[in-house]
C-alpha cells in the first residue's frame, strides 16, 4: 500500500510519524505531508469550493501542523486535529469573502458544469456536491474519510451533536436527490 492511499486503520503509522517528526525526523515529516496532502487538499475544495483558495489554505495549515506537533497530546488523534485546522483556514478564507453569496454562485456553476452522472457512485458524489458547506463536510468526513462523529466535530469544531444534526440533514437532502433522480 502507498502512503498515498492513507487508509482509515493505518493510524498507528501516523501516530509513529507524528511522534518521529517531534523528534526532529525530517523524513517522517515529509512522509506524513505525503500520506495527508491529499485528504486535507480534499477536504479545504469541500469547504471552499475551488482549488487554489484550497490549496493556499493548506499550506497555510500545514505550516501551523508542523508548528504545533509537540503540542499534540495524542498523536493518534493528528487526522481530526489536521483536518480541523484546515476548517479553520478555510473559515478564515471564508470569512474574507461575501460568504453566502459567492458559496451559492460556485455551488451553482459546480452543478451546471457537472456532467450528467452515469452510475450510483457518481450520482451520489454529484448530489454531495450541491449540499451547502456545512453539510457537504461532515457527509464527507464521516462517510468518505471514516472518520467518527467526535473526530468529525473536533475537525470541525463544531458540538457532536451538531454534526449528527448536519449529517441527518445531509442524508435527507441526498436520498431526495438520488430518488428524484430515479424517478425522471
Amino acid at each position: 500500500m502507498t502512503d498515498d492511499a492513507a487508509p482509515k486503520d493505518d493510524r498507528a503509522l501516523d501516530a509513529r510519524l507524528v511522534l518521529s517528526a517531534r523528534l526532529g525526523d525530517r523524513a517522517a515529516l515529509e512522509r506524513l505531508v505525503r500520506r495527508w496532502q491529499p485528504r486535507l487538499t480534499a477536504h479545504a475544495r469541500r469547504l471552499l469550493g475551488e482549488a487554489e483558495p484550497a490549496r493556499d489554505a493548506v499550506q497555510s495549515a500545514w505550516v501551523e501542523i508542523v508548528r504545533g506537533l509537540d503540542r499534540l497530546r495524542d498523536p493518534a488523534a493528528f487526522p481530526a486535529w489536521a483536518y480541523r485546522i484546515v476548517t479553520r483556514r478555510c473559515a478564515a478564507t471564508i470569512g474574507g469573502r461575501r460568504r453566502d453569496r459567492a458559496l451559492a454562485a460556485g455551488l451553482t456553476r459546480e452543478a451546471d458544469l457537472m456532467p450528467e452522472p452515469v452510475d450510483d457512485h457518481a450520482r451520489l458524489r454529484a448530489a454531495v456536491r450541491t449540499l451547502p458547506p456545512d453539510q457537504r463536510a461532515p457527509i464527507a468526513l464521516f462517510h468518505f474519510e471514516g472518520l467518527s462523529v467526535a473526530e468529525t466535530a473536533v475537525a470541525l469544531d463544531v458540538p457532536a451533536g451538531t454534526v449528527k444534526t448536519r449529517l441527518m440533514h445531509a442524508r435527507r437532502k441526498l436520498k431526495a436527490a438520488l430518488e428524484g433522480h430515479r424517478n425522471d
